[in-house]
Order: C-alpha cells, then sequence, then structure tokens
C-alpha cells in the first residue's frame, strides 16, 4: 500500500541522542511501525530513521524510532556511522530511492521480494551475514516453506555456499525444475545448471537415500540399536567387537551370525536387532554410495527427502549419519549451510528416544559451538515452542511470517530482543508471504511482501475437489 507523504508542517520530530527520535504527527498520517522517514531538521541536513513504535494521544500520532544515518545533500549517499541530534524537525515518508540507497550501501544483494508499505522497493538481505544461524517461522499457511525457497533460491544463484536441505514434506525435491509461472527463464535456467543433488528413499529419478551404518560413531550405532554403553554393557561391548564385520555384510547374514557366535551377549543383541526390525530398514547403504559420501563432495545443494520412509526412525538415521559427520570434519572449516524443515521433527525438546535425543543433541552443539568450524544452521518451523530453547537461542537472524499464537509471539520476543515489539506485533496480521526479517542478515528489521519462487514448489496444499455440474 502507497501512502502519501506526511505533510512538512504538520509532523515534528525531535532527538536528544541523535540516535533515537519522537514525533508527533497528525492522526490521518500512516507512520506504522518499520516505516522509513525522513528527518530534515530545521538547521539542514536530512536523516534517515526508522519509526519502531505509534500510539494515538490528545488526537494525534505520537511514537519514536531509530535513526539510520544521514543522507548526502544530492541524495546518492549515505551515511550509517552518523547521526546528530536535532531540537525540531520536519517528518516525510522516505521514497523508493532513498530506502534503496540505504540497502545498497550495506551491500544486500540478495533479492527476496518487495517491502510491504513500499511495494516500489526491493527487500533484499546480506547473503554474507548467513553465517550466523538462522530461525524462521510461521504458522500453518502462512506461506513459510513457499517463502524459504526463494530464498534458498537466491543464495544458490548468488553464493557459493554449499546446502544441505533436511526436507521431510518433499517440498525441495523440484530445487532444479523451472517454474513455468516464472518470468524470470534465465534465472530459472541458471539454477538449472546448478549441481543440485536430490536424495529419496526408493525413486526411479533420484539417488537413493541411504546411511552406511559402520561409518556411524560408536554412540550413534548405541542410539540406532537404543544400547547404552553401561546400562546395556554386553550388548553394547559385543556390537563394539563386531562393528567392523557389521559392516561388510549384507543384512541377511547378521543375525545368523550373532547366533553362531552363542553367547548371551551376542543372542540377545540378535533378538533386540529383530524385536526392534532393524534390519528391515531400506535405509542402509550395505556397499553402495551413503548420504555422507554425497554430502562429502560438496554439491550446490543436496536435497534429503526424509519423509518417504517406512520406519519414522530410518529419517532420525540419516540425520544423524550427516550431522555426525560434518561435526567430525569440523577442523576443515569448510562452510556449510544445514537448513532443516520443520525443525521440531529433530530438535523437539520432548522427544526422549536415544536417536531422538542424539539428533537433538548434536544440533544443540552445532548451534553453541558450530558457527566458527563454518557450520550454519536455518531452522524452519511452524510452532517455536517445539524446538529445543539452547537452539532457538543461538540465532542471530529471524524470519517471521504470521504468527498468531501468545505464546509462540512472547517466546520470539524473549529471545530476539533487538526486533522492536511493535513489529513483532504485526504479525498476527500478516497476511500469506508477508514477513518481517530482523537481525545480521539484513540492515534494519524489515517488512516484505515475498517475492515468486524460480522452482518449482515440490509440497502445496491438496485442493477440495468441487463439482462442476
Amino acid at each position: 500500500m502507497t501512502v502519501a507523504a506526511i505533510p512538512q508542517e504538520r509532523a515534528s520530530a525531535v532527538s536528544l541522542d541523535g540516535r533515537r527520535f519522537e514525533f508527533v504527527a497528525p492522526v490521518d498520517a500512516t507512520v506504522d511501525p518499520g516505516r522509513f522517514v525522513t528527518l530534515h531538521p530545521d538547521e539542514g541536513g536530512t536523516q534517515l530513521g526508522q519509526v519502531d513504535a505509534t500510539a494515538l494521544s490528545g488526537g494525534s500520532v505520537v511514537g519514536d524510532g531509530r535513526i539510520l544515518g544521514v543522507i548526502s545533500a544530492d541524495g546518492q549517499t549515505f551515511d550509517c556511522g552518523v547521526s546528530r541530534a536535532f531540537a525540531r524537525a520536519s517528518v516525510i515518508d522516505a521514497d523508493a530511492a532513498t530506502v534503496g540507497l540505504l540497502f545498497s550501501t550495506a551491500n544486500a544483494a540478495l533479492p527476496v521480494g518487495a517491502f510491504l508499505d513500499s511495494p516500489a522497493v526491493s527487500a533484499r538481505l546480506l547473503a554474507n551475514r548467513f553465517n550466523r544461524h538462522t530461525f524462521w517461522c510461521g504458522q500453518s499457511g502462512s506461506g513459510k516453506t513457499y517463502a524459504l525457497g526463494v530464498v534458498l533460491e537466491q543464495l544458490l544463484l548468488r553464493t557459493r555456499l554449499p546446502m544441505v536441505i533436511f526436507d521431510p514434506n518433499a517440498d525441495f525435491v523440484n530445487l532444479r525444475e523451472p517454474n513455468p509461472r516464472n518470468a524470470d527463464a534465465d534465472a530459472a535456467a541458471e539454477l538449472a545448471d546448478r549441481d543440485i543433488r536430490v536424495l529419496r528413499p526408493s525413486s526411479a529419478d533420484a539417488q537413493p537415500l541411504r546411511a552406511r551404518f559402520v561409518d556411524l560413531p560408536p554412540r550413534a550405532k548405541g542410539a540406532v540399536l537404543q544400547l547404552h554403553p553401561l546400562d546395556n554393557r554386553d550388548e553394547y561391548n559385543e556390537l563394539v567387537h563386531m562393528e567392523a564385520m557389521l559392516g561388510t555384510l549384507v543384512p541377511d547374514a547378521i543375525v545368523p551370525l550373532l547366533l553362531e557366535r552363542n553367547t548371551v551377549a551376542s543372542r540377545s543383541l540378535a533378538a533386540r536387532m529383530e524385536n526392534l526390525r532393524i534390519l528391515e530398514w531400506d535405509v542402509w547403504a550395505v556397499g553402495a554410495e551413503a548420504v555422507t559420501d554425497v554430502v562429502e563432495q560438496r554439491p550446490d545443494a543436496t536435497v534429503l527427502d526424509l519423509g518417504g520412509f517406512a520406519f519414522p526412525e530410518e529419517s532420525l538415521v540419516v540425520a544423524l549419519a550427516v550431522l555426525d559427520d560434518l561435526w567430525a570434519k569440523r577442523e576443515l572449516r569448510r562452510p556449510v549451510l544445514l537448513v532443516i524443515d520443520e525443525a521440531h521433527n529433530l530438535c523437539s525438546p520432548d522427544e526422549t528416544s536415544p536417536l531422538h535425543v542424539a539428533v537433538r543433541e548434536r544440533i544443540i552443539q552445532i548451534a553453541a559451538e558450530g558457527r566458527k568450524f563454518g557450520l550454519w544452521l536455518l531452522l524452519s518451523t511452524q510452532r517455536p515452542s517445539r524446538v529445543h530453547p539452547s537452539i532457538v537461542s543461538q540465532c542471530d537472524n529471524l524470519a517471521l511470517m504470521k504468527m498468531t499464537s501468545p505464546v509462540d509471539l512472547a517466546e520470539l520476543a524473549t529471545i530476539f530482543g533487538f526486533v522492536p515489539p511493535a513489529m513483532l506485533e504485526r504479525a498476527p496480521r500478516f497476511r500469506q508471504g508477508e514477513a518481517l526479517f530482523a537481525g545480521g542478515f539484513v540492515p534494519v528489521p524489515t517488512m516484505a511482501k515475498m517475492g515468486g519462487r524460480l522452482t518449482r514448489e515440490g509440497g502445496g496444499d491438496v485442493t477440495v475437489p468441487i463439482r462442476t455440474e
């Protein structure tokens, strides 16, 4: 929505410290939180500001905001390192060119859509600041997954940052296929040339998604078999002595070999494998290429379709294999973006199975220590409260789409204290595809309408069949 400029003679501001300003505007002026304004002090010069909060008082709109920097006299340059106090300044809406100057000065070159209040201005993120963990959230129907695809496409186009996408709902399996409804055919063709590998549990046109048991560290092997090294010390010790051999055997030969050993521990281990039906899982590579082999080749993107396994534990095995392998090689300091869609599946604080616990603890460790090694997380979820707080609290970037849950919004306000509360309060009123970006990957908190996908979305809602007769 484009709004006429605030009349200069009827809106004024004051700044005591040169960093923040307070203003009074007529009641018919639109000065929503997040809006950019230019401040024109009586003594001359122009500064750029952003409104943080507003309220009605005595028939006027009052509010406050931040001074972002000084605009040159010719309007061609912007200095974010300078701001000045003033006793009085007139206030008007910032035009598209001025707002664009702010983002170009910050080298925000990742286009993701348009400003919510200024559709003529491109909303852009800082690609180099994805070297911090990012939290992406929005309730069902907000357009969260579609919008995440917009950002991943731009990262693929404009960076050389490899990404591994944990995809539980097959939303990103078409990341190589152009979207026929998008007009930017050149960008879509460029994406098609990227090295994007799609691994699926079973598909004729995709590489099988498999993990190699023998490559798992001892702790992960124990989690697969629900073995504790002390509580189940005899079975665990049997596994330690046989683990190298188990990796060379076809599944059908493992239980007979254990029974042939004819010890109490080997028989118990064989019974455990049969009871858990582990040898029936399709996830085992059994001599074939494993997911860790593919990730090691560092494609531009590796999409892991986690949703097609017959046993829910299989997707956890894949996640644990990848995360453990990357952590074991962390000293190589090779950057990678770990995109975990529906992050509550892997990061829930409530799950207690050994595999869930092992995956969650590894993600907690990466969240706390992985950044300096180039292991960067991008976590996407519908419910922030269903992701372990030790993980969310390590995120420096926030992308928030429509969210009506007061509990979740309160938690976000506590964790992401750098977001103006009045902007968070707009989230329940967002329409589909609208988002708030804040943190290191954007120059200032920004509300945007997301752009279109370049590639075909894999998921999407199933439509209701309608009678036409």
